[in-house]
């Protein structure tokens, strides 16, 4: 696999794509199949299919922060810290207390 400059490996994105892909098919095909069996395990089936529809979303956010560069909590921070500047917005300092309450 690539190493990336900053240590991580590079194109890991793709396999979280490629997974979010096959949990969203995996939940469409349920879904539309419905309900066959026991009625008693209904609400078991019914989690199962919602719990693969919200690991798809997962996925796909994972996918998209790791292809944009975002690995780390402070790339986050910096992305928001660039935005603000562009926008205008003074940055905030860690000792600020905000009022709002």
């Amino acid at each position: 696999m690539e190493v990336g400059s900053a240590g991580g490996e590079a194109g890991t994105h793709w396999w979280w794509a490629v997974a979010s892909a096959v949990q969203l098919g995996w939940a469409i095909t349920s879904y539309r199949k419905g309900y066959a069996g026991d009625s008693h395990l209904m609400p078991f089936k019914a989690f199962a299919v919602a719990s693969l529809f919200v690991g798809a979303s997962t996925s796909a956010g994972i996918s998209c922060l790791q292809g944009f560069g975002i690995h780390k909590v402070e790339d986050v921070m910096e992305v928001g810290a660039n935005l603000r500047t562009r926008l205008g917005i003074p940055q905030k300092t860690p000792n600020e207390k905000t009022d709002d309450l």
